[in-house]
Parts: C-alpha cells; structure tokens; sequence
C-alpha cells in the first residue's frame, strides 16, 4: 500500500472524514531536509470531519499527528494540515 492511501486509512478509520485528500508533495522540497528519493516523505492533508469539528486547530493537528505517529516513524517527514468544518470542503 502506498503511503498516502496509508495515511487516507488510518484517517478514515479513526475520524471517519466526510471530505479527505492526501497529496504527496515530495517532490516540490527535493533537496531540503527529510526529501529522499521515491517521495513519500512530504504530505499534504485536507480533511472535513464531525470527529475534528470540536476541537481547536492545535487539538486537531495533535490529534492527526498522533494518528499518524507510525507513519512519522516509518520516514514520513513532513505534513501539512488543512482542516474545515463539516460540509466545508
């Protein structure tokens, strides 16, 4: 499975998202720091769920990052986070 639909999963399971992108945006940071061949080193997430609606935007990266923590482990480096309210997106 490739790391995004990795990300897409664990995020479906956990927040159950009405709205999720994940877009791997390696390449555009070639050469800084975490870029590595083959990508999948740099994300972008914008998501819409009820679970997020509630919480305050560092509740909510926290909570996204924490999700994610396997893959943080795994090499992922860097994730950019967008999320709206329900319905939003």
């Amino acid at each position: 499975m490739s790391v995004a639909r990795e990300i897409e999963a664990v995020l479906m399971q956990e927040f159950a998202p009405g709205h999720i992108e994940v877009i791997d945006e390696s390449e555009r940071h070639r050469g800084h720091a975490g870029w590595r061949e083959g990508g999948n080193t740099h994300f972008r997430i914008r998501i819409s769920a009820p679970a997020l609606d509630a919480m305050s935007r560092v509740e909510q990266h926290r909570a996204i990052n924490a999700v994610l923590k396997p893959q943080f482990d795994a090499g992922l480096h860097a994730l950019a986070i967008e999320v709206k309210k329900s319905g939003a997106f």
